[in-house]
């Protein structure tokens, strides 16, 4: 947003001002940079005489009316995106008229023109703070609303919003007023869209169903797929919270250039494009989307009907989505193993964020809008979605459920913040959660645990205890509720012998019921994933998971286990060399083909950035010899035939590998059942390139296939990630520029830093440092982050990195936001130099 609202404006701005209704009027016709917005606000305010102010953004104003009295235009002030408001009565009617430019940049009113047919295509992305992108507003959550749209389009075109139309005709549509929400929910897409409908009925309601996409992509849009699982959605969250569906429709839009994987506005979500898949994926990719449609869905109820009250519960309206979709995933759709997906990849994101310098407890602190945009973040989600889930456990699902429906039944259609859903919680469950808060939310960091056992010389416990651990700097030592699970090796795999359940609370917690029991093959501590901690392996445990971790007969403890494999070779216990050595010899056993991708990702991760770079072409080798092997052996045409490739290629570095690459792409090696479709050739031809085996005129070529939206970012992520100092440089130009639009300049930034020759980068430390300032104070707020992100010199792995960074926080003392981005990134840097020393020290 234009300036940066902070919470106690938003707080003293609705304690003034209780909003009413807006009118908004928009004409899409003026041309293909501005549209033109008339705004009408009525308003009531507890002072008379008061003053306050209204959002609007990268506007030309051209007439304000309060209460029938013309304001001077020039009033407005662009560079902090308000109008002031001086003389407010008890009731006020605000009027703003405007010419508001589209974005290219993926917030507020985007407008995207498809290379295919020039059509072109507009959607909003209003969360936090963009509704005033697109109409005069007050836009903080706690400012709740009736929305009335009308709005003049191509005759040709779709319109969707919240709610369905009561009038469409000549271009000329109107949408009657929507229930109270807030304005970042509020939604408007419009274009030639391609439609497909169905309806949702249940218990004497009638939801309308409609999925969208582009025109070009109708003949890939799997449109009964999506519907399937929004029924299977519907079921689920209708039973749980035992409250109808809050709106009167429910679009799923599909929609160009995205920022992010959805956005719950009311009645009208929409999605990454990417989710129309246009070539082969394996089912990882279905089961993402539907978690994803399920994420949104839980928000309907939970973020649309209650809403936050400001954003420092950002994290309970994501954390509950994240752990709805997941349970309604594992309980309501064919993707039972959901829970194994969830340990093995999101709380791995978690515990990645809880260990950076940044963290933050789970209720953060979130004193403006600029700090809440860099917190959409795996402590947010995904923490807060496992602290959840072993809320449940701690009150029971049942009293879980009864008081989210108190909670609803008191507060809908309001604002709320943690404490009231709480109270709820205590009510229904007759428990104390002051405590429980404050040990879980109000604190940072991860605990480690252990076990720590004697035996005897027939092999049995003499003691058992767990061990638990806390970082330096958050040394909050929490109460947790664990299983201990003990597995042998038998005919049919390892298995679990045993389980026992108990608190763990502080440093050392005895197991007194293991004593006398054999000492198992593995020790697994958090069995069954029950609680939020990172979780160590005796050297007995330890040396089982070398030999065998893919005998592990279950798919969760198998995921723990893999889970916590990776976090010692992050933290240096586990050297790298031997972590890839590990996902080498247990990858067969894995059953689930999300976990495999997974694994196989970050063992390319562990050779490239935390092995010994003297390793690093054996660590190629090694993983290429076994996934060629893989992909041969795999079924023809099966996701694992597919997965196996893609990994294949991402780590062919030999001339025998790139070689085998150049052979898929051109037809000269074939793989029976493999289809080297659209996508896969640009996964291809993306390698050759970055091992100089292919050059920009291929690219081009390709781009001549694919002269599509998707075929466009492939091409210019290609000519970024050719292996020559010219072409890095004529990358970096256009991403400093600041004229590519959203998804090109994300793209071009991916291609940039694809390379095996970290040396090209080299150059662009001194030049990140340059330009991280201008890029932060003059772009927008998603472009400035991304930028700050994925250009940060992560790949030049030296202390001179780190040294260099913490000059430029000294020297130049960013804004917190800023500042937290470039430590996350000295932090990584500093954490694979560490686990290079650990490789090096193995070899």
């Amino acid at each position: 947003m234009a300036g940066n609202l902070t919470r106690d404006e938003a707080r003293e701005r609705a304690r003034l001002l209780t909003v009413e209704s807006y009118e908004v009027d928009l004409d899409l016709t003026a041309g293909a940079e501005t549209f033109v917005s008339d705004t009408t606000i009525r308003f009531g305010c507890a002072e008379p005489g008061a003053s306050s102010f209204v959002d609007l953004h990268d506007a030309t104003v051209r007439e304000i009316t309060l209460n029938g009295r013309a304001l001077d235009p020039g009033s407005y002030d662009p560079e902090k995106g308000r109008i002031p408001l001086p003389g407010l009565a008890a009731e006020n009617e605000l009027r703003v008229i405007s010419d508001n430019a589209y974005s290219r940049t993926g917030e507020g009113l985007h407008r995207f023109v498809d290379p295919v047919d020039q059509e072109a295509y507009l959607y909003t992305q209003f969360e936090t703070c963009d509704a005033h992108r697109m109409y005069a507003c007050f836009d903080q959550p706690d400012l709740k609303a009736r929305f009335e749209l009308s709005v003049t389009a191509p005759e040709h075109w779709q319109v969707i919003t919240n709610n369905a139309p009561d009038r469409a005709e000549g271009g000329r549509w109107h949408f009657p007023a929507t229930p109270g929400i807030s304005t970042y929910i509020t939604a408007l897409v419009a274009g030639p869209y391609h439609v497909e409908r169905d309806e949702y009925v249940a218990d004497g309601q009638r939801i309308p169903l409609g999925a969208y996409c582009r025109a070009s992509l109708a003949e890939h849009f799997d449109a009964d797929a999506i519907f399937e699982v929004t029924k299977q959605g519907f079921d689920f969250f209708r039973r749980a919270f035992a409250r109808p569906y809050p709106f009167d429709k429910y679009d799923q839009l599909f929609v160009p250039e995205f920022n992010a994987g959805a956005m719950e506005n009311a009645g009208c979500v929409t999605f990454l494009e990417d989710y129309v898949f246009r070539s082969r994926v394996t089912d990882a990719a279905y089961e993402r989307r539907a978690e994803t449609i399920l994420h949104e869905m839980a928000h309907m109820w939970f973020g649309d009907l209650v809403t936050m009250r400001w954003w420092d519960d950002l994290w309970l309206n994501e954390s509950f989505a994240t752990y709805m979709s997941v349970l309604c995933q594992s309980e309501a759709t064919r993707w039972t193993g959901a829970w194994t997906t969830f340990a093995n990849l999101w709380k791995t994101w978690a515990y990645r964020q809880d260990q950076l310098p940044s963290t933050h407890p789970i209720s953060a602190d979130i004193p403006d809008i600029r700090a809440v945009e860099v917190n959409f973040d795996g402590i947010t989600y995904a923490k807060g979605a496992s602290v959840l889930k072993q809320l449940v456990a701690y009150v029971g699902r049942d009293n879980f459920f009864s008081g989210v429906r108190a909670y609803f039944d008191r507060h809908a259609w309001g604002n709320t913040s943690l404490s009231d859903l709480l109270d709820a919680l205590e009510e229904t469950s007759g428990r104390d959660l002051t405590s429980w808060s404050k040990e879980w939310l109000e604190t940072a960091g991860v605990n480690t645990l252990r076990p720590s056992y004697e035996v005897d010389d027939e092999g049995r416990f003499t003691s058992f205890a767990v061990l638990q651990e806390a970082p330096e700097n958050h040394p909050t030592l929490r109460s947790h509720r664990v299983a201990i699970g003990l597995y042998d090796r038998t005919g049919e795999g390892i298995v679990r012998r045993r389980r026992v359940e108990l608190d763990v609370v502080g440093a050392r917690t005895e197991v007194a019921e293991l004593v006398g029991e054999s000492r198992p093959d593995l020790v697994l501590v958090n069995d069954d994933d029950l609680t939020y901690a990172k979780v160590r392996l005796d050297e007995h445990s330890l040396r089982t998971l070398v030999d065998g971790i893919g005998e592990i007969a279950e798919g969760l403890p198998r995921a723990l286990c893999w889970s916590a494999a990776w976090d010692m070779c992050r933290d240096a216990e586990l050297a790298a060399r031997d972590y890839v050595r590990l996902v080498l010899s247990g990858i067969r056993g894995v059953t689930d083909v999300s976990v495999a991708q997974t694994l196989l990702r970050q063992a390319r991760l562990a050779t490239s950035q935390y092995a010994d770079p003297a390793w690093r072409e054996t660590g190629y080798r090694l993983l290429a010899d076994e996934l060629h092997t893989l992909l041969t052996e795999a079924e023809a045409g099966s996701d694992w035939q597919l997965a196996y490739t893609q990994a294949f290629v991402s780590v062919a570095t030999s001339d025998e590998h790139v070689a085998y690459v150049r052979g898929l792409l051109d037809g000269s090696a074939t793989l029976n059942g493999l289809v080297v479709d659209t996508d896969l050739r640009w996964s291809l031809l993306r390698r050759l390139v970055v091992r100089g085996a292919a050059d920009a005129e291929e690219v081009e070529a390709e781009l001549r296939r694919d002269a599509t939206a998707a075929g466009e970012r492939h091409a210019v992520a290609g000519r970024a990630a050719v292996p020559t100092a010219e072409a890095k440089a004529a990358a970096w130009e256009r991403i400093i520029g600041g004229e590519l639009p959203n998804a090109l300049f994300r793209a071009t930034l991916g291609g940039f830093v694809d390379t095996d020759d970290t040396s090209l980068l080299e150059p662009y430390v001194e030049k990140y440092f340059a330009e991280v300032g201008r890029v932060w104070s003059s772009w927008s707020s998603d472009m400035a982050s991304t930028f700050a992100e994925t250009a940060y010199p992560f790949l030049v792995i030296s202390p001179a990195t780190i040294d260099r960074t913490t000059a430029y926080l000294e020297a130049e003392n960013p804004p917190p936001a800023l500042r937290r981005l470039l430590i996350e990134g000295r932090d990584g840097v500093a954490r694979a130099l560490r686990a290079r020393e650990k490789d090096r020290q193995s070899a």
